[in-house]
């Protein structure tokens, strides 16, 4: 099996526009900064943005349609995910857009995900096994931290609501998690009749 599938490298193209998403939003936010707004380059950290988001269907349809489905890109997809979601959130967190996310946005994003990683050490270790149980409310979370994303960067008016309903996703989600690993360490303890 080859390695390097073309989903793959559809997953890599996704990782290398992060850099270049994040380079056109800092030189926008040091352009408003400077007083002369370059709407150009907002406009391109969009278009960076959505094409790094289109390749990530894209992967995933060619990697199922075309049999392409490999441990490699069960690696790369989620660090691209994870890649592209957080450094457009601290980018729109510390760059001065005229719409940014609060801190505590950023800080609840990264800590549930340290508690989903460290708890899935934990459980891996305990347990000798992991059960990995994607959620509804975990697919809610994530979409709805896409659309706040979208708000901030469109500079929609009340970019502040699809935030505290992306957090509120975000902690239920990672609540979720938690009970979910709590179970799979409760049942391994539970001795078998």
């Amino acid at each position: 099996m080859k390695i390097m599938t073309l989903a793959n490298h559809i997953t890599v193209v996704r990782i290398l526009l992060i850099p270049v998403f994040v380079l056109f939003a800092v030189y926008y936010g040091r352009s408003i900064e400077d007083g002369q707004p370059e709407e150009w380059l907002r406009i391109a950290s969009i278009i960076v943005f959505i094409t790094a988001s289109v390749t990530d269907l894209l992967d995933g349809w060619v990697a199922r349609k075309f049999g392409q489905m490999s441990r490699v890109g069960a690696v790369l997809d989620p660090i691209a995910d994870k890649g592209l979601l957080l450094s457009a959130l601290i980018t729109l967190t510390f760059s001065k857009w005229t719409y940014a996310f609060p801190l505590w946005f950023l800080v609840l994003v990264i800590a549930r995900d340290i508690v989903i990683m460290t708890g899935c050490l934990v459980v891996k270790h305990l347990n000798g096994k992991l059960e990995v149980h994607p959620s509804l409310i975990g697919k809610t979370a994530t979409a709805t931290q896409m659309i706040a994303l979208a708000w901030v960067m469109l500079q929609l008016p009340g970019h502040l609501y699809p935030i505290y309903v992306a957090g509120a996703f975000t902690l239920l989600s990672g609540m979720g998690y938690v009970l979910d690993g709590v179970s799979q360490l409760r049942h391994h303890d539970t001795p078998h009749a």
